[in-house]
């Protein structure tokens, strides 16, 4: 399946999943830990362990960076 992820304030993302993929699958899949983003479809959260079924999703980091 082709998944378009828009990581927000961030790139845009073409990916390419299993058709059993979930939705942490797809944050690993642009690089990030499902503990550090959720996605939001439609600009609601799904979970992590939910079946991607969406072409375009946005991705919200939660953590960025570290303490100076």
């Amino acid at each position: 399946m082709h998944v378009t992820v828009d990581v927000v304030g961030g790139d845009e993302h073409d990916c390419v999943v299993d058709d059993d993929a979930t939705y942490a699958d797809l944050i690993r899949a642009v690089g990030f830990h499902p503990q550090e983003a959720s996605i939001l479809v439609d600009g609601s959260p799904v979970p992590g362990d939910g079946a991607v079924d969406a072409e375009r999703v946005a991705l919200l980091r939660l953590i960025k960076g570290g303490s100076a």
